[in-house]
């Protein structure tokens, strides 16, 4: 799919073509990774951040947001009741956190794989090359990086660099932990105040040529205590080609992402959730998705992992969480998937 092709889907608004965006998508997510959908069972293991990005709610300088470090204990009995829920892989994810130390991540890590034997996900921001190899020595599977717009002055004026500090850059790293072994995921936002359609397509070729084993999509959604939304950017269109945060365009997003990496896995996130808590997730899964991710973060931290405002599902228990996913991928014609879901060309691979 040339850029062109990406760009006029992008624009489309027409209820017809859509659904045949829709079909094709579908069509290649099932044809590429079966009707199996993957759990992912995440825990929020530290919602301490150093960064100060401009749209997330963990940034440093939120002071309004009660700050927790989950303790080793609490991570590994997560994974036990990943393991006990039917969960293939746990996905451990925070903040860009000091605290969460290069040896107490691997103890962490070759705790979960000794006890449990599920796959490691880890999401935990840029680390050093050093770090994210002894993780992976200690036997993490997976790493997650979201480069969130593949346009470099957007991403330097939402993302400010740590003062005093060399930056090898979110692509270099994501190269880097392929080269590593990781399966490696990235993802962007959907309407970041400031990006076009052109940069969303940018985005979809850049998925391509890093060969993605996991691919995130997610909607922009303001949030009160940071400065692009203080700022008012949040709610004014920042040019005539601004691409919009809206439900639709992330479908778009989600549908193109498996037309152009049909091997990814690629979830349906709780921020679609969040826009449309009654079909959000179903319509991603059936617009090209195949994960979902269930939250294991035990209640009195959860509602403290707050990157934007009034996530769906806060409140649900990690046993209701379960029986909720389980219960749209049925109601949708589907089925759960076995295993850790590895990317299809690992196995392959393997």
């Amino acid at each position: 799919m040339k850029k062109e092709e990406i760009i006029a889907w992008l624009k489309e608004d027409r209820a017809e073509d859509l659904r045949e965006l829709w079909r094709r998508a579908d069509r290649a997510r099932r044809d590429w990774v079966g009707d199996g959908v993957h759990l992912r069972g995440l825990i929020e293991i530290s919602n301490r951040c150093v960064r100060q990005c401009r749209y997330c709610g963990l940034r440093a300088g939120n002071r309004s947001l009660t700050r927790y470090r989950m303790a080793p204990g609490e991570i590994l009995d997560c994974a036990r009741e990943a393991l006990r829920f039917g969960y293939g892989t746990v996905v451990l994810q925070a903040g860009e956190d000091p605290g969460l130390t290069r040896e107490g991540v691997s103890e962490i890590v070759r705790g979960i794989k000794l006890e449990t034997g599920l796959a490691v996900t880890l999401s935990l921001g840029e680390r050093g090359l050093d770090e994210l190899a002894e993780w992976r020595a200690a036997g993490a599977d997976r790493y997650l990086l979201r480069f969130e717009t593949s346009n470099a002055a957007l991403y330097r004026r939402i993302h400010p660099p740590r003062r005093g500090r060399e930056e090898p850059g979110r692509i270099r790293l994501l190269r880097e932990l392929r080269r590593l072994g990781y399966e490696t995921g990235s993802g962007v936002m959907v309407g970041i105040p400031g990006q076009t359609l052109q940069d969303l397509a940018a985005d979809l070729e850049l998925f391509r040529d890093l060969d993605l084993d996991m691919i995130g999509v997610g909607p922009y959604i303001p949030h009160s205590a940071t400065p692009l939304a203080r700022g008012g950017e949040a709610s004014r269109k920042v040019s005539e080609d601004q691409a919009p945060n809206t439900e639709l365009m992330t479908y778009k997003m989600v549908a193109l992402s498996r037309l152009v990496c049909p091997r990814a896995n690629i979830p349906s996130t709780t921020a679609l959730a969040t826009l449309n808590l009654e079909s959000g997730r179903e319509f991603g899964l059936q617009r090209g998705a195949n994960v979902l991710m269930p939250n294991l973060t035990p209640e009195p931290y959860r509602v403290h992992y707050e990157i934007y405002p009034n996530k769906a599902c806060l409140r649900e228990s990690a046993a209701d969480c379960r029986d909720c996913a389980r219960g749209r991928i049925e109601a949708i014609g589907r089925s759960v998937g076995r295993g850790p879901g590895s990317a299809l060309k690992r196995q392959a691979e393997g």
